[in-house]
């Protein structure tokens, strides 16, 4: 008897145990929280960044015209120099000697047309001989300035104002016209400028949006821009975009453009990089993520939260702001909507959600908030 109460007592247990197991199996899922953002128009400045490299407005590679020996080098790396100021000189031992040569046959051959000229005056000669010794005289003229000149040629001046670059020859090491690398690099760097690229999408929304009727009246209207330097320190002055590349390149699709920067310190240097910030200005405009959305059979998909909290995909057409971080929404949102930022792409539509709202600049800019 006492069996088969212990019996009963463990039936009775396990089928609590089912019970209880079953009205688990049958809850609901937890209801996830996800970050949305509240749409609103707003007007606003998006700063598109590009990267870019440095160069001065004039750098010219200090090459010899003459072979020979680095005999004497008149300055330092990184050094300011002017205009026509010594920079580097060569061995002109041999040259010099050879100059002398030369100059010995010129005083020959104008003593032999000293000689001839007067016996030409008085018929006792043909011309044909004292032509023959102006010729000769010419000739010796030629070879002797040849040589002076490659003697001058040894005396390297700086043809620019700027900065010093490498100096990657020591004393005594032989130069030639023919050698690869360049004594150095002078850069004029009183204003400087950035080399930078765009693809056409990018070229396409800056010139779409810039004031002016023609290319050059845009470029010319073009908001002031600003370079990041290497070290994320923005650079004091502002810059100028001058010019952009009449097509695109033909291997990477982009175009090429050039902005001014003054440089009155100097802290700018050729081959230094940083990136150009170009400000677009938009007005009453609903701005989103553009990892906010999904592209679903051509078309752009958002997702919303709406009355119940549960997800809504919405069809939506945007266009691209430069930079690449957001969306302009011209048609499928409206003021209120609540779009998800967050697992975007893993939510299925229909899901209940608890909606935790957060700033547009909290989901583009995490680092910032």
């Amino acid at each position: 008897m006492k069996k088969i109460y212990i019996l009963s007592a463990i039936l009775l247990s396990l089928a609590f145990f089912s019970c209880n197991n079953k009205e688990a199996t049958n809850q609901a899922p937890p209801v996830m929280p996800y970050k949305v953002i509240e749409v609103a128009k707003s007007n606003t400045t998006l700063l598109a960044e590009y990267p870019t490299t440095l160069e001065g407005i004039v750098d010219v590679d200090i090459r010899p015209k003459v072979d020979g020996y680095i005999e004497k080098i008149y300055v330092d790396e990184g050094q300011e120099v002017k205009k026509g100021q010594l920079l580097f000189k060569l061995e002109t031992q041999t040259a010099t000697q050879d100059a002398g040569a030369a100059k010995a046959r010129v005083d020959a051959a104008q003593v032999e047309v000293n000689r001839l000229a007067p016996l030409v005056e008085r018929n006792i000669i043909s011309d044909v001989q004292l032509e023959t010794a102006k010729a000769n005289l010419a000739s010796a003229k030629s070879t002797y300035q040849s040589i002076v000149a490659r003697i001058n040629y040894a005396t390297i001046k700086s043809p620019v104002n700027g900065i010093v670059g490498t100096l990657p020859f020591r004393l005594g090491s032989y130069v030639s016209s023919q050698t690869q690398e360049p004594l150095t690099r002078i850069s004029d760097i009183s204003s400087i400028y950035a080399y930078f690229s765009m693809n056409e999408k990018q070229q396409l929304d800056i010139m779409m949006h810039a004031e002016g009727k023609t290319f050059q009246d845009k470029i010319a209207k073009m908001p002031s821009v600003k370079l990041i330097l290497s070290n994320g320190a923005i650079y004091e002055e502002t810059g100028k975009i001058e010019t952009i590349s009449g097509q695109a390149n033909t291997q990477t699709g982009s175009f090429n453009v050039r902005a001014s920067f003054k440089n009155p310190n100097k802290l700018l240097r050729s081959g230094g990089s940083g990136a150009i910030q170009i400000p677009t200005s938009l007005n009453d405009v609903i701005l989103i993520p553009q990892n906010a959305t999904i592209e679903m059979q051509d078309k752009r998909i958002a997702l919303i939260a709406d009355n119940e909290s549960k997800v809504k995909a919405v069809p939506i057409e945007v266009r691209p702001v430069p930079g690449g971080k957001y969306f302009v929404v011209d048609k499928g949102l409206n003021e209120k909507d609540k779009v998800l930022v967050e697992g975007v792409g893993i939510v299925t539509e229909g899901t209940p959600i608890k909606p935790q709202v957060v700033t547009l600049e909290e989901v583009v800019n995490p680092s910032k908030k």
